[in-house]
């Protein structure tokens, strides 16, 4: 397999991100994701393909989607314009639109492509230890292209990185993890109720994979969403550092306080975002919770 010729979908390429690994990093995207979270800031990337984003402050009205849509999925009398039930995503509509009020997310990249636009920051990367963080979505859920693009950058001499839910195959996780350098694993409820009625799956499947991963990664940093109303709440983080201290190499948490950033990306979507009203943890909130994980053992940073 040439790796450099793995194709995979990606919805956002970020450049000199400061977080989600060590140094200066650029962060790539991929589609597709196992999981619901109700207050997930890249909705977009829940769908495994191309998705059409729809901005009605920039619609004009003129009709040229319409005409070109051959499964007939926009009229103007549907809620958000777009019929999904319809829409295949084939991205003629944005691609004609003369505002930009459609626009397509995601894009179908080779790992060539990918890496030559990484490696143009990578004199920023050597000097601060950056490197490539793989995130989503879920990359695992694309095992093929995510593999392939750590071996191109690790071919690149890139630190490699990836933020997950470790929501996967036993064997993906065996063929995956060994060869990254991090893995910025997500845990967000030791309880399976919470986690089945916000996020669409039991708490048992991320723990076992989290056992799993803990046995094949080098490193390893937890990160939990605090959310109000689900997790927010010092008996949920307990039991989160309670598990963890039963993870090999597991020295630091980081606690990513709830923020309603991705909500506008809802009505983009024709979507309701759920939890809308939802205030983030007060400062003394999240200073709590922070030292309840410290007093386990960890190093503890909000935020990061």
């Amino acid at each position: 397999m040439n790796v450099q010729e793995v194709k995979g979908c990606v919805f956002n390429i970020q450049k000199f991100s400061i977080h989600d690994g060590p140094g200066i990093r650029t962060i790539v995207f991929f589609k597709g994701c196992p999981l619901s979270c109700k207050w997930c800031s890249n909705p977009e990337s829940q769908e495994f393909s191309t998705t059409i984003l729809f901005d009605k402050s920039s619609c004009i009205s003129c009709g040229k989607c319409i005409d070109i849509c051959s499964h007939k999925a926009i009229s103007l009398q549907n809620k958000g314009l777009i019929d999904r039930d319809k829409c295949i995503n084939c991205g003629a509509c944005s691609d004609i639109c003369p505002t930009t009020a459609l626009t397509k997310s995601g894009n179908i990249d080779s790992v060539k492509d990918i890496l030559d636009e990484v490696t143009k920051d990578s004199v920023h990367f050597r000097r601060s230890g950056g490197g490539i963080t793989l995130s989503g979505g879920e990359p695992l859920s694309q095992p093929d292209f995510a593999e392939a693009l750590i071996l191109g950058a690790k071919g690149r001499g890139l630190h490699t990185a990836m933020e997950t839910t470790g929501v996967a195959p036993v064997e993906v996780l065996h063929r995956i993890i060994p060869q990254l350098d991090l893995v910025l694993l997500d845990i967000k409820s030791f309880y399976s109720q919470p986690m089945e009625e916000q996020v669409g799956i039991k708490s048992e499947v991320v723990l076992k994979n989290a056992l799993i991963i803990a046995e094949l990664a080098k490193e390893i940093v937890i990160r939990i969403p605090v959310i109000p109303g689900f997790n927010a709440d010092d008996k949920s983080i307990k039991a989160i550092a309670s598990f963890v201290k039963h993870l090999n190499k597991v020295q630091k948490i980081n606690l990513l306080p709830y923020h309603n950033y991705g909500q506008n990306k809802y009505d983009l979507l024709g979507k309701d975002y759920e939890i809308i009203g939802l205030n983030s943890p007060s400062k003394i909130e999240m200073e709590r919770y922070k030292s309840i994980a410290e007093s386990f053992g960890f190093i503890c940073q909000i935020g990061g």
